[in-house]
């Protein structure tokens, strides 16, 4: 499980093209273009009839069925208890969505790419402050009622004062929403704004402002609520699962960016509490679509019926996107944490040689970067470009940082590693820790304990042995696993110790990061800064990020942001794999060179009832 934004942080100024009417009093602006990408850089023309990775000629019916495997907002993994996943309130459900349409959408055989979705085009003023979106008049929601750039206005301005903080606190920097007439939306930033949030706003989800204007937005409901995108909810039962039936007159179904996509009748989320129920139900046909993420069950678990039938099929995808940050976060509002030394000595207990060997089958790879298996991660010692961000801050950050990036170290793989662990206690005394006994306690003479809280005991076996390690040195530590919505709220609180979170990321980074490392956020409740990081020289860094005006600039900026996150010891990184494991019943067909960024199910996979009749499932 993985949580990730559905913003594409991108800026489109550099690709703007042919002018569009001005509504009266607005300021100079640039042509008007189809599309926007961070640094000018659009793939397809004004005139292009579909995306290369889809098939124009899907066949349309049958039903897609899965787990959620990425969450955003207020989902949690496990359950639901409301329809609205655009608010703190609540345990969202999945594929919401799915309901709504957006100004542009994503190519994902692009790093950034946006095209028109309900937006035909956009132009930009030349200080680059407003936005101009001209809409699509054919735009339409479920109800019949027109799509206008009111509802575009109203949607913006209310996920700016009520919306979850992973959309708000990125969008704050919009001042303003209005709608001169039906069809056109001027957006206008603060001067500062970041390079990638016209892009986020183009992405976000359009609300109906006459549904809205009857119903408190930011409360939890189980009402479906009214959209305008390819899918509409149907059957729900709370908790369990949720069925989206596609719209079969959708308006924008024939337009370029939606050609070859929407291909289901119906896309179904099941929900289970336990990892090895859901494995269990998916055997026995209870959902048809499993992303594998335990090595141990994709080693040996799929010796059943239905895959030596041939029934139910595995394959293996490369995925080309950065492999995420996945690990224990430490949590540094509370006194135990706040040394770095502290925090490498924690590290330095988990072996992940002898976990990778015995509970995962050598299947993973240590994660050492925050922008893992990607141009982004730091290496060697810093470029003359890092430098000339990094060098104004030289007497804010540890020497480490302008040498060769912090690495975690190479165990023997015994599980107990001597050396290792004589390095941790000798950190921990540097300190203040002492030995009572077989007790360590904390500078202020309090024991030092640790509660790892999840929940899901997926990691227990990893956790473990961690854990008798840090016994060692005289830390006593326990797991506790809760149930999703005591979870969640915990979370939100900042009420752990170490918890485990893997973020996704795409290949252009920007104002989104703030919102997991920045100064602000880890004072917000409900916010991805789980650590708590609060460091004005990695505040900077985040600043240069959001601003970077070439992707020069941005992928050396990031490369110095992991070189302080790394030296913060923040974490303890897990591992990554760099591929989809993919368990089928085979049902599916799906285009033969999927999209490069993304692995593009269900969007452009389809039903196929050939297979489904040869194997039982039509």
């Amino acid at each position: 499980m993985s949580r990730v934004s559905r913003r594409s942080l991108v800026l489109g100024a550099g690709a703007l093209g042919v002018a569009a009417a001005l509504p009266r009093g607005a300021v100079a602006q640039t042509a008007a273009s189809h599309g926007m990408s961070s640094f000018g850089e659009l793939k397809y023309p004004k005139d292009f009839q579909r995306f290369d990775y889809v098939n124009p000629m899907a066949p349309r019916g049958g039903r897609f069925s899965s787990q959620l495997s990425q969450t955003f907002g207020n989902q949690a993994a496990d359950t639901f208890n409301t329809l609205n996943a655009y608010v703190l309130q609540g345990e969202g459900a999945a594929g919401m969505n799915l309901t709504f349409d957006s100004l542009m959408v994503r190519a994902l055989d692009e790093p950034d790419a946006l095209y028109g979705l309900v937006a035909r085009s956009v132009a930009v003023s030349d200080d680059g402050l407003t936005y101009t979106f001209t809409l699509r008049p054919q735009a339409r929601f479920h109800d019949g009622s027109k799509l206008t750039a009111k509802d575009v206005a109203f949607s913006l301005k209310l996920l700016r004062e009520k919306g979850h903080p992973e959309i708000s606190e990125v969008i704050r920097d919009m001042r303003d929403a209005t709608a001169p007439d039906d069809a056109t939306v001027v957006i206008t930033f603060a001067p500062g704004r970041a390079r990638d949030l016209p892009l986020t706003i183009a992405q976000l989800p359009i609300f109906s402002a006459a549904y809205y204007g009857k119903r408190d937005f930011s409360a939890s409901t189980l009402e479906p609520p009214l959209g305008s995108g390819p899918y509409q909810v149907g059957r729900v039962d709370v908790g369990r699962s949720i069925e989206f039936e596609r719209v079969r007159d959708y308006w924008a179904a024939e337009l370029p960016a939606m050609v070859g996509q929407n291909n289901f009748d119906a896309i179904r989320y099941e929900y289970f509490r336990d990892r090895n129920v859901a494995f269990e139900a998916f055997k026995g046909g209870a959902f048809t679509f499993r992303e594998e993420f335990t090595a141990r069950v994709w080693a040996t678990g799929y010796d059943f019926p239905a895959v030596n039938e041939g029934r139910v099929v595995r394959t293996t995808v490369p995925d080309a996107r950065p492999s995420g940050t996945q690990g224990w976060w430490m949590n540094t509002r509370r006194p135990a944490f706040r040394d770095p030394r502290v925090r490498e000595a924690i590290g330095l207990c988990f072996d992940f040689e002898w976990t990778n060997k015995n509970i995962m089958f050598g299947a993973y790879v240590r994660t050492a970067s925050f922008f893992e298996n990607s141009i982004l991660k730091a290496v060697g010692t810093p470029s003359p470009e890092e430098l000339a961000l990094l060098g104004s801050l030289r007497n804010d950050l540890p020497a480490e940082v302008f040498g060769e990036p912090w690495t975690p170290p190479t165990s023997d793989g015994s599980g107990q590693d001597r050396a290792l662990l004589k390095r941790a206690d000798a950190l921990l005394r540097e300190a203040g820790c002492t030995r009572d006994g077989g007790l360590l306690t904390l500078p202020g003479g309090k024991p030092f304990t640790i509660e790892f809280l999840d929940s899901s005991p997926a990691l227990e076996p990893h956790t473990h042995p961690f854990i008798r390690n840090l016994g060692l040195l005289g830390i006593r530590a326990t797991i506790r696993t809760v149930d999703a919505s005591q979870y969640q709220s915990r979370l939100k609180d900042f009420d752990f110790d170490i918890t485990s979170r893997r973020y996704a990321s795409g290949m252009t980074l920007g104002a989104e990061l703030r919102e997991t490392y920045g100064s602000r956020s880890a004072a917000t409740p409900g916010s991805n800064n789980l650590s708590g990081i609060a460091d004005p020289a990695i505040d900077v860094l985040l600043t240069a990020i959001a601003d970077a005006t070439s992707r020069e600039a941005l992928d050396a900026a990031c490369r110095a942001l992991d070189r302080v996150l790394r030296a913060g010891r923040y974490w303890v990184p897990m591992w990554y794999a760099g591929t989809h494991r993919l368990a089928l019943w085979d049902v599916y067909g799906h285009p033969a060179e999927g999209p490069k960024y993304d692995l593009g199910a269900p969007a452009v996979w389809w039903f196929d009832a050939d297979k489904a009749r040869r194997i039982g499932r039509d």
